[in-house]
């Protein structure tokens, strides 16, 4: 189960990055209106507290240990 939570982790936080990235072209390229920039920074934020809720749930639950600590 620790193995696929870690996936899933950087996945999300590959996301994350595509969503700035997403954020930063739309900032450069969208002239007159900011509501694609707003919804893709938006987005980020959002999956951001998601990664850190699911990294705090798996430190709870014993599948991840930080610097091993405890072992």
């Amino acid at each position: 189960m620790g193995s696929i939570f870690k996936i899933i982790v950087v996945v999300l936080l590959l996301v994350v990055i595509f969503s700035l990235a997403q954020a930063l072209y739309y900032m450069m390229t969208d002239k007159g209106s900011d509501g694609r920039m707003v919804w893709a920074l938006t987005r980020r934020v959002v999956l951001s507290l998601v990664v850190i809720g699911i990294v705090i749930f798996g430190i709870w639950m014993g599948w991840l240990h930080p610097h091993d600590v405890g072992q």
